[in-house]
């Protein structure tokens, strides 16, 4: 049966990612819906569509147990929105090379990825964490946009 539900607006994509994440914080501490927040905005400025953006605020939730995957397959988001957030969600004991591989066979998720790696990697947000855990990250993510060809 075919969804009759309008799909939720970027600005209700928003005020639910902002909800489900309300309390957690980012490794430095921060308000995790500052890190949703600049990666929806990294889409929007690299040229992504609004379905881009949407997943780009949930692109964690799943992830994250913010919200559940039953949620989201229920949820009245267009089907290329979910396909994007089940394709960025890392999945437990989940070889990077086959993670890498979702997102680059998923339409529209590597824009996503990159403007979450983009983020991540900030020298500002690094800069305030300790040595080992900064570099730690730092290759994590270098060997992530590798694989992307980023």
């Amino acid at each position: 049966m075919t969804d009759r539900r309008p799909p939720l607006t970027l600005t209700e994509v928003e005020a639910l990612a902002r909800a489900a994440h309300e309390g957690q914080t980012d490794k430095a501490g921060r308000p995790y819906a500052e890190h949703l927040a600049a990666v929806a905005e990294g889409v929007r400025v690299r040229g992504g569509s609004a379905d881009q953006q949407a997943a780009a605020w949930l692109h964690d939730a799943v992830e994250d147990d913010a919200l559940s995957r039953e949620w989201l397959d229920s949820a009245a988001l267009p089907q290329s929105v979910k396909d994007i957030v089940l394709a960025v969600t890392k999945r437990p004991g989940e070889p990077v090379e086959a993670y890498t591989a979702r997102i680059l066979a998923t339409p529209g998720a590597l824009l996503v990825k990159e403007a979450d790696l983009a983020h991540n990697a900030d020298p500002a947000r690094l800069s305030v964490l300790d040595e080992p855990t900064r570099r730690r990250l730092t290759g994590k993510y270098a060997r992530v946009r590798s694989l992307l060809g980023l």
